[in-house]
């Protein structure tokens, strides 16, 4: 068995090698051992979010798809390493990682059925070769030969992986069925799984992680919308109906406090709101047929972006101190709508005028009154010529973008992904590189100190290799900036730990299958391999000078429980 966990290794290190996957190099992520996992739970204060010590904070974050759309893990994963890009995102100092999900998924690892039940299957979509930890074997044998964990094992590796990178967690039910285009659907329902299957899912997922403050919020519904004259509709108002959004989100928010209190709950809006002053209810259409020269009496929105609701029935008072209202905001490339003035040669938009022509009635009354928090769930979109060859979408994004910095407002960008056909993402080269202009107008809202040093969301674990823990930044003990990602291909390395230097070559302290992935690029001379000095000498493991092959096979012996540790230590 050792022998074949060896070969394994062996195979799982070379064929890295082979294809170019990189890892970071000496990421400074705290043991995540140290964290009690009960003390970063936050909570609504008027209109802020604040710790457990009422310190205000600041959720800035990213999207990242996949598990959604029926693949059943996080895109790009494919191709490139996910403990990898998991660091990228924390190095480059995103403190919140907003992750969509289905009902159906949830339900699925709720009573533990099969990923072959899903339509499609998860081994398509896990490179055994890149991600050898998401193998059964922990990586691939000489036949070529694995078995892909089971992908609620592989979510839960990537719970662990964010908590070490000083990255928090927030879900969103982005459709009930796990589908592709599943979002497209209006309502919190389908027709294979139910408001009640919602609630359930909702309610298992608060309750399997009560005890892990790395997920600290879920969004209870992804873009509920439709319009009164289409069949299925989201409304907002005092009623019990089905499709009444305010009535589902609250008993949405009861189901998952009954199982864990300390949750943040995103709320969303819908896409349309009768004007009431008008003459308009819930049943006028938002295209007047009979009248379509007239000004329709329906006030539009983007999906889930219309919370005009909040203002005539606001959730339930009991609620208040975990609510957060969650709009969506894109720019004109999605969709070309009025305010934008597209059409107008004599005139644009700016920031005065989206809020008298959109924002402030639609959403951002609810941050300028201070009623309660704002966190835009999904703001991006392209800024390349090819795409925006006007520019008003690169326009409109610094726009929204200084305005969420202006007024604190939380936000997660959408997204980490490459494959947004209608907005791009912040990588590009099949996940393998970082969009360095696109990235460049996101940081300055990511909450950083007058150092831009990134501030973690975690009392003890700073975010990334760039970042300092919350307890740091509220106490003033704030670490000196290090060089970003984007400038150097070398990560800072922490002080390694004076007993594990053989076969750190990494320099974080742990010896895993990830320093001899290194190692073999010491050996090989490999000068592109960003290992620094203090880690090549970490290399050479066999105690004879010179790193070579044979230091290779000394640590995957190691690895593989063939040498004990003391005689590797030589202790």
């Amino acid at each position: 068995m050792k022998g074949k966990k060896l070969t394994a290794l062996l195979s799982a290190g070379l064929m890295l090698l082979s294809q170019g996957v990189t890892f970071p190099v000496g990421s400074t992520a705290a043991s995540a051992a140290a964290d009690d996992t009960q003390d970063d739970w936050l909570h609504v204060e008027g209109d802020k979010i604040v710790d457990m010590n009422g310190n205000e904070v600041w959720l800035t974050g990213v999207n990242w798809f996949g598990y959604n759309t029926g693949r059943q893990v996080f895109d790009g994963v494919w191709s490139k390493n996910l403990h990898s890009m998991l660091t990228q995102i924390a190095d480059h100092g995103f403190n919140l990682l907003r992750v969509p999900m289905s009902t159906q998924i949830l339900l699925q690892w709720k009573n533990k059925e099969s990923d072959d039940k899903s339509p499609f299957g998860i081994k398509d979509y896990v490179n055994a070769y890149s991600n050898p930890e998401l193998t059964v074997e922990g990586g691939v044998d000489g036949q070529g030969r694995y078995t892909i964990m089971y992908s609620f094992d592989i979510w839960n590796m990537a719970v662990q992986w964010c908590k070490e990178l000083g990255i928090k967690i927030m879900i969103d039910i982005h459709s009930a069925s796990s589908d592709p285009v599943g979002h497209q659907k209006p309502l919190w329902y389908d027709d294979k799984y139910s408001a009640d299957d919602w609630l359930e899912a909702l309610s298992w997922f608060a309750d399997y992680y009560k005890n892990d403050d790395t997920i600290i919020a879920i969004d209870l519904k992804n873009e509920p919308h439709g319009k009164p004259e289409e069949q299925q509709f989201a409304k907002w108002d005092d009623s019990t109906d089905d499709n009444n959004w305010k009535y589902a989100a609250e008993r949405g928010a009861m189901a998952v406090l009954k199982q864990n209190p300390n949750l943040l709950i995103m709320v969303e809006g819908n896409e349309c709101y009768p004007d009431f002053a008008a003459g308009a209810d819930w049943t006028t259409p938002a295209v007047d047929y009979a009248h379509y020269d007239e000004p329709s009496k329906i006030f539009g929105a983007w999906w889930g972006g219309n919370l005009r609701g909040v203002r005539d029935n606001p959730l339930d008072e009991k609620l208040k101190s975990h609510i957060v209202y969650s709009p969506h905001d894109y720019g004109p490339l999605v969709y070309d709508q009025k305010w934008f003035y597209m059409k107008d040669e004599t005139r644009s938009f700016d920031r005065q005028s989206l809020l008298d022509d959109y924002w402030y009635d639609t959403w951002a009354f609810i941050a300028e009154e201070h009623i309660a928090p704002l966190l835009v769930g999904e703001w991006g979109g392209f800024i390349d010529a090819v795409n925006d060859p006007t520019g008003e979408n690169t326009h409109w994004l610094h726009e929204i973008r200084d305005y969420m910095i202006d007024k604190h407002i939380h936000h997660t960008f959408w997204c980490f992904n490459e494959n947004s056909g209608d907005t791009g993402g912040l990588v590009w080269d099949d996940f393998g590189q970082w969009d360095v202009e696109k990235y460049e107008l996101v940081k300055p809202a990511l909450w950083q100190d007058e150092n831009g040093v990134f501030i973690s969301l975690d009392h003890q674990i700073p975010v990334g290799a760039n970042g300092m823990s919350l307890s740091d930044y509220y106490s003033g003990s704030r670490p000196e900036p290090k060089t970003t990602p984007e400038e150097t291909t070398e990560t800072t390395t922490t002080e390694p730990d004076s007993e594990n230097l053989r076969g750190d070559v990494d320099c974080n302290g742990v010896v895993n299958v990830l320093d001899a992935v290194l190692l073999s690029r010491v050996a090989a001379e490999d000068t592109k391999s960003g290992v620094t000095e203090q880690g090549k000498l970490n290399a050479d493991v066999d105690g004879v000078i010179g790193v070579s092959t044979k230091d290779l096979t000394h640590l995957l012996k190691y690895l593989a429980g063939l040498i004990s540790e003391k005689d590797f230590y030589g202790k």
